[in-house]
């Protein structure tokens, strides 16, 4: 009987003991931590609906940069009444100039007027056929009788290079290969203008189109790769033409024709 007594004695000590024991396991609980941040374990600990809920702070972000567009600007024309036009040039009458009036302008790109093929007036004792060349005004003369000429504007020798003679024309080449002599190799070469030995016949031959070689001389009539030049002095005696013209003058006069240069 005394130890039916003691048991239940124990087991209600046990059961007085146990809300205790309850509560002391459970008084601290961990708060339930959600991130708003998705990316990020959004729960840590599941919990009761007494539980205090905890977020966790957002992260710093920086501000954006504000990204500019541009757009373009369509081309606005302006209408045809508001457009500026070139003013016009006066009209300059065509006065043959002696050649101390005419400075020598290699670098222009246009040839003056003057210089194109022409018929004019010409007064003269030779004979129809007879080449003229006046080194003075720079114009070749092709004699055609009844007082008149057809008339050429030439490029004649640079400052130290003229000369005056009367030839014949020996021969004729169609595109000439230019062979430039030894001494024009040198006195180019001292001026850092370095020749070739030769040159095959073509557009940027020096010597043109067509060639028409005077007696036994290194002068030859003939076209040219620089057509501004027409109207100066700027060969090494040569009588230089457009290559229009002198495919003319070629086609006119013949091996043997007459050639007066003053």
């Amino acid at each position: 009987m005394l130890k039916k007594s003691i048991f239940l004695a124990a087991c209600a000590g046990l059961i007085a003991a146990t809300p205790s024991l309850a509560d002391d396991r459970y008084q601290t609980r961990p708060p339930v931590i959600v991130s708003p941040d998705l990316s990020a374990p959004w729960v840590m600990q599941l919990g009761g609906a007494t539980r205090p809920v905890v977020y966790a702070p957002n992260p710093v972000q920086q501000p954006r940069q504000q990204v500019r567009t541009y757009q373009q600007r369509p081309v606005q024309q302006r209408p045809v009444a508001q457009r500026r036009t070139p003013m016009p040039q006066a009209t300059q009458p065509q006065i043959v100039q002696p050649a101390a009036m005419r400075p020598n302008q290699p670098m222009k790109t246009q040839i003056d007027p003057v210089f194109l093929p022409q018929m004019v007036a010409y007064d003269t004792p030779h004979k129809p056929g007879t080449i003229v060349i006046d080194t003075n005004n720079r114009f070749l003369y092709l004699v055609t009788g009844n007082g008149q000429a057809k008339r050429y504007g030439v490029g004649v020798g640079k400052p130290g290079f003229e000369w005056a003679g009367t030839h014949k024309i020996t021969a004729k080449k169609e595109w000439p290969d230019w062979t430039p002599p030894k001494e024009m190799i040198s006195r180019e070469a001292a001026k850092g203008h370095y020749l070739p030995a030769r040159m095959d016949g073509g557009p940027e031959n020096p010597l043109g189109a067509r060639a028409m070689y005077l007696g036994s001389t290194l002068y030859r009539i003939h076209g040219t790769n620089a057509p501004w030049t027409i109207g100066n002095g700027v060969s090494s005696g040569c009588i230089r033409m457009r290559n229009e013209d002198v495919v003319d003058l070629y086609e006119r006069v013949g091996v043997g024709t007459k050639v007066i240069v003053m």
